[in-house]
C-alpha cells in the first residue's frame, strides 16, 4: 500500500512540475513583446534586397568606403593598434549595419547601431591586439548590412616584429 501511495505522489509531482513549465513557458512568450519607443531600427529600414521584378533596387542603401582595406605597416608584438574605416551612405534608404565580427578575438569592430541616413558619413572603428602573433598578419571584419550584397569584408594587415632583449652582458668586445 506504501508503494502505490509513494507512485500516486510521484505522479502528481511530476504533472505540477510539467503545469509549472507550460505556465513558465507562456509568461516568458507573452512578457517579450519589444516596445516601439521611435528610436533605432523600424521595418520601413529593412528592404527585401529585391522583389520579384527587381523593381526596388534602386531604393537601397549603399555603403562606399573610402578604403576597404588598411595595412598598418609594422608594429611591435604586443602593440594594440587602430583604424577607423570611414564610409558614407550613397544609396537612397536608411543603411543599417546589423552585425560586425572580426575573424578572430583579437579584431574588433565597433560599428554605428543606428541607421545611418542617405548622404550620412559614418565609421567603423577596428582595434587589433598583436600580442603573441607575428611575422605578416591577415586579419577580416565582416559587415551584414541592408544594402546588395548584404555583406561586406574590411581587411587589416601588418607585420608583427618579436622584440629581442640583448643583455649588455652578452656582448664581446672589450
Amino acid at each position: 500500500m506504501v508503494y502505490w501511495k509513494v507512485k500516486s505522489q510521484a505522479t502528481i509531482f511530476l504533472k505540477m512540475k510539467k503545469s509549472i513549465l507550460a505556465l513558465s513557458v507562456v509568461l516568458v512568450l507573452f512578457s517579450c513583446k519589444s516596445e516601439n519607443t521611435g528610436e533605432g531600427v523600424s521595418t520601413n529600414d529593412v528592404n527585401n534586397s529585391m522583389s520579384a521584378d527587381g523593381s526596388n533596387k534602386d531604393v537601397l542603401p549603399e555603403i562606399k568606403f573610402e578604403e576597404e582595406t588598411h595595412d598598418f605597416g609594422r608594429i611591435t608584438q604586443g602593440e594594440r593598434v587602430s583604424y577607423a574605416f570611414k564610409f558614407k551612405n550613397t544609396g537612397k534608404s536608411n543603411l543599417i549595419i546589423s552585425s560586425a565580427s572580426g575573424s578572430c578575438g583579437c579584431t574588433v569592430p565597433e560599428w554605428p547601431k543606428e541607421p545611418i541616413k542617405p548622404g550620412e558619413e559614418n565609421k567603423i572603428n577596428v582595434v587589433f591586439s598583436s600580442e603573441g602573433k607575428q611575422g605578416m598578419v591577415e586579419k577580416t571584419v565582416t559587415l551584414v548590412t541592408n544594402c546588395e550584397p548584404s555583406t561586406r569584408v574590411l581587411t587589416i594587415k601588418t607585420n608583427i616584429i618579436v622584440p629581442t632583449n640583448a643583455n649588455p652582458n652578452d656582448i664581446s668586445g672589450h
